[in-house]
């Protein structure tokens, strides 16, 4: 996937899909923004305090020294069709407030998952399960293996079998757009199985 301007005279730019990236504190979402943005993305790192440090588990991520506090935003062209806008959502419960404005007008979700850190993704898994939006679940290959079998993973996180359950390395670009790609499939494939059951009531 090689990103380029939109430039050919009167042709139509790409449609705006709007795709949210969740998990919790030091998963990987603003590594993962970064990585594949064809923009400089935007950030919102504030410097962990003490205070923070406290209350944040860093014991797994010890030089992580900055947190998202607000958003990260970046932009990625797939094609001529069709342009991701990634919003990755902070990681903290204290921020939690804002996921609903982040996630207003998104079609799918990447939740990425730690697992040294299991409970830290539950919060947005129940998120997205609720608010009825079609999500990926994606492990980030921090130490480059994988620490648990991926059926284990699932039945921990008691999420079902439609939900697609995929590995990652949120430093690698083509990595991150496969992981895209995959939460792309799974919203159209829902959105299909919707207008079929819709058709098939009539």
């Amino acid at each position: 996937m090689d990103s380029k301007p939109f430039t050919e005279p009167g042709a139509r730019p790409p449609a705006p899909v709007k795709i949210v990236i969740a998990g919790g504190f030091g998963v990987g979402k603003t590594t993962a923004v970064s990585s594949i943005s064809e923009i400089k993305p935007l950030t919102t790192e504030a410097a962990i305090t003490s205070v923070a440090a406290s209350v944040d588990s860093t014991g797994h991520v010890p030089a992580k020294t900055t947190t998202t506090v607000a958003l990260d935003f970046g932009c990625i062209t797939i094609d001529d069709e069709v342009k991701l806008y990634l919003f990755g959502t902070p990681g903290q419960d204290r921020f939690g407030f804002m996921w609903q404005d982040l996630v207003h007008g998104a079609l799918g979700a990447l939740v990425i998952v730690d697992t040294r850190r299991m409970d830290d993704c539950y919060p947005a898994v129940d998120y997205f399960e609720n608010a009825g939006l079609p999500f990926v679940v994606a492990v980030n290959m921090f130490d480059g293996a994988l620490g648990h079998d991926l059926e284990d993973i699932r039945w921990a996180l008691a999420v079902s079998e439609d939900v697609p359950l995929i590995t990652f390395d949120a430093r690698q670009k083509l990595s991150v757009r496969d992981a895209l790609l995959a939460v792309l499939h799974n919203t159209f494939k829902k959105a299909r199985a919707q207008a079929g059951a819709g058709t098939s009531l009539h």
